[in-house]
């Protein structure tokens, strides 16, 4: 879990890194990229650690 509000630890931000790199060469604009690491972090912080689950719903919408 998140050390603090906007802290995580070097073996979780390895864990997000990696879901976000999952789709390195998939075209998508800033903006995409942006929404789509939130949506990581989001979910993450929501409890969901599996890095397939995460790279799965951060293709959706939050609360989808």
């Amino acid at each position: 879990m998140p050390l603090g509000r906007n802290v995580f630890t070097p073996i979780e931000l390895a864990l997000l890194g990696r879901v976000f790199d999952r789709r390195k060469d998939v075209p998508e604009t800033a903006d995409e990229r942006e929404r789509r690491a939130s949506r990581i972090i989001a979910y993450y912080q929501a409890g969901i650690h599996d890095e397939a689950e995460l790279d799965e719903l951060s293709r959706k919408p939050l609360g989808r």
